[in-house]
Order: structure tokens, then sequence, then C-alpha cells
């Protein structure tokens, strides 16, 4: 059905973003419980995830301050977690850089993995919209990813350890950025990339303070780089009659 309105714009992203309630609640549920667990009360924990709404590098700086960690690697390793959500708004400000100053200030908020994942495929693939349709797609895509995500921290923070470890919720983030990640490996220098880091962070995981996250995140984003200057991309002429062969 084509887009025709901004108020079809926001419901489109709306409905393709239904199914990752299936992850942000979840997730949502499992920081409430950790939050918990480590001495935050409800309020603290609703409240850091409205000033933060980022569950990776929520779970990380939740784990160092419960491992005493200086706040100093804390602030590092968050934002560490949270890099390439710089890389994603440098690839949707083509897309969302013409909007008025307060409207960007609600899309970066509102970037997460999520979010990005279904606007880039949509706006790259999808039929021409509008820089308003392009918003309220992007808003839309995250119409019940975020309340989800906030009322799933509350309702762990008031349940506290009663969840049972049996129900395996910790086992909902690799599921998702599973998920998110393998349609993105569109070029030789993504999966470079992708698998750097992967090789990098193995020896790296013995590195105090989950430092080995920065590293293998910055060996990654080098790799890549370097693929990137001396691969072909894989659109080219070359790429194309390899594949046709």
């Amino acid at each position: 059905m084509a887009i025709t309105t901004t108020s079809a714009a926001f419901w489109k992203g709306f409905r393709d973003g239904a199914p990752f309630m299936l992850v942000s609640g979840p997730f949502g549920l499992l920081f409430g419980v950790l939050a918990s667990e480590a001495g935050l009360d409800v309020l603290t924990a609703f409240s850091f995830s409205m000033a933060v709404f980022a569950g990776s590098a929520q779970f990380t700086a939740l784990q160092l301050m419960q491992e005493q960690a200086p706040t100093t690697i804390v602030l590092i390793s968050a934002l560490a977690v949270n890099l390439r959500v710089a890389m994603y708004s440098a690839s949707l400000t083509p897309y969302l850089g013409e909007a008025p100053l307060w409207k960007r200030a609600f899309a970066a908020y509102f970037t997460v993995d999520q979010s990005y994942a279904l606007s880039i495929v949509q706006f790259e693939t999808g039929e021409p919209l509008s820089l308003n349709q392009r918003l309220a797609y992007f808003f839309g895509t995250n119409g019940l990813v975020a309340p989800m995500w906030m009322l799933a921290t509350v309702v762990g923070a008031f349940l506290g350890n009663q969840v049972p470890a049996s129900w395996g919720l910790d086992f909902v983030l690799p599921l998702a950025f599973l998920a998110m990640i393998g349609p993105m490996l569109r070029t030789p220098a993504h999966v470079v990339a992708c698998f750097t880091a992967i090789a990098v962070s193995l020896p790296a995981s013995m590195l105090p303070y989950n430092l080995g996250l920065i590293v293998a995140g910055l060996a990654g984003m080098i790799a890549g780089a370097q693929a990137e200057l001396h691969l072909p991309p894989a659109d080219t002429p070359l790429n194309t009659e390899e594949r046709k062969a």
C-alpha cells in the first residue's frame, strides 16, 4: 500500500516496529530486575531508562557499577557501547537532516537499533517519502517499543528477584542483535568489521572493566574502514558478474 500521507507513514512505522515489543518487553523487564538486585529503587530504575534509553549501554553501566569500577570507566564503556548510534545518526542525516533542530533532537533521543534498522531500510529501498513522512515513519517505529521498554523496566524493578532464572530473559539481548545485524551485513567492509570485532572480543574479554568491548569495537571499525578502501564495493560490475556466474 502506497504511503500518501504523514499519518499513513507513522502507522506503517508503528506496524513495522510492533514485533520488536517481543524484544523490548523482556529486555526492559530484565533490566528492571537487575537494577532492583543492584539496589536501585523503582523510581531510580525508571529514571535511568528514561534518561538514557539505550539498553546495551544501561546494562554495561549497571554491571560496571556493581563491580565498583571507576566512574570514568563506566562513562567511557557506556559511550563506547553506544558509539554505533553516532554512525546510525550519520547514516540517517541525508534523510532527516533538514528537519528543524527540535525534531532532530527528538529523533536523536529515539535513535535505537530497532528504529534505525527499520527506517534505513524503508528510506533506502522503499518508495520516496517527503521529509515529514520520513520523520513520521521514524517516530512510528518507536510507537510501541519505547513505551514497552519503560513499562517493562518498572515492572521488572517491582518484581525484583522474583523472576525465575529459568525464564532465560538474558538470552533475548543476543538474539535481538543477531536479528538486526544479519540484514546489515550488505558489503564486504561490513562483514570484515563484524568478524574482526568478534575475533578480537574473544581474547579481549579477559581485560578488566569490560574494556575488551572497547578494544573489539575499535578493531572492527579500523578493519572495516581499511576494507572499504581496499575492497571493491558489493555492487561493482565485477561482483555483479560474479553473482551472475
